[in-house]
């Protein structure tokens, strides 16, 4: 039962024991054409000087490389390339859901001021949510920016109730069930989201903390930010 094995270790030590120099012409070929081309260009492969897993030292290797060879491919390369795809989709899917938003919520309310009163606390929740997020160094990565076009429907959703509210004549929205209701719809999504937190993953974790962090600002603008402007633009009125 030992011997076998035991061969097999000796002939590969007595194979290694037997090295010579190696030349390119002694390199198989399928080895040989991954660095010389046909015409006899030879491939190189460089690497940045630092730390390889900071961006800021892939951005500027990445730009170093490719004054010289505009054609340079590898891994360094495609991330660059790959975090500029999803960063300008993100914009793009942030534009659009706005855009989308700002269009429903005209057609429901057919007032500008109205429109106003429903986006200004969205955009306050928003401006807080980056600001914490870079208060307690909570980063915004690939995986947790998608969730912000979320946030914007959700906070839509809770203002929304209150300016039809008020609309309708009714006021204390505090002491409403609906502001009660808000808040049990909210409790209900940070349920999913506190879920999301808890994950091992650390995408996923990285997403659910955002999403948390910004249902919280967003409940937050909706309860007490929006109902003074409300009762502000009604005294107004």
């Amino acid at each position: 039962m030992l011997i076998p094995g035991l061969e097999t270790t000796l002939g590969q030590l007595r194979a290694a024991m037997q090295a010579y120099p190696v030349t390119l012409a002694a390199l198989p070929d399928e080895l040989r054409h991954d660095w010389v081309a046909a015409d006899g260009h030879a491939r190189i492969e460089v690497f940045p000087k630092g730390d390889s897993n900071d961006n800021a030292t892939l951005r500027r290797f990445v730009a170093a490389v490719r004054e010289l060879a505009p054609d340079a491919t590898g891994a360094p390369v495609s991330i660059q390339d790959s975090s500029r795809t999803i960063v300008r989709a993100f914009l793009q899917a942030g534009c659009w859901a706005l855009l989308s938003i700002v269009l429903i919520v005209a057609l429901a309310l057919r007032s500008v001021r109205d429109v106003l009163l429903t986006l200004a606390p969205l955009a306050l929740s928003s401006l807080v949510t980056l600001a914490l997020c870079s208060a307690i160094g909570l980063p915004l990565n690939f995986e947790n920016i998608i969730a912000l076009p979320l946030m914007f429907g959700i906070g839509v959703a809770f203002n929304i109730y209150f300016v039809m509210a008020h609309r309708s004549g009714k006021r204390d929205l505090l002491q409403s069930s609906l502001a009660r209701a808000v808040i049990f719809s909210a409790l209900t999504t940070a349920t999913a989201f506190g879920s999301l937190w808890l994950s091992h993953h650390p995408g996923t974790s990285s997403m659910g903390q955002l999403l948390a962090l910004s249902l919280a600002c967003t409940l937050a603008s909706a309860l007490l930010f929006l109902p003074a402007l409300l009762g502000e633009v009604g005294v107004r009125h």
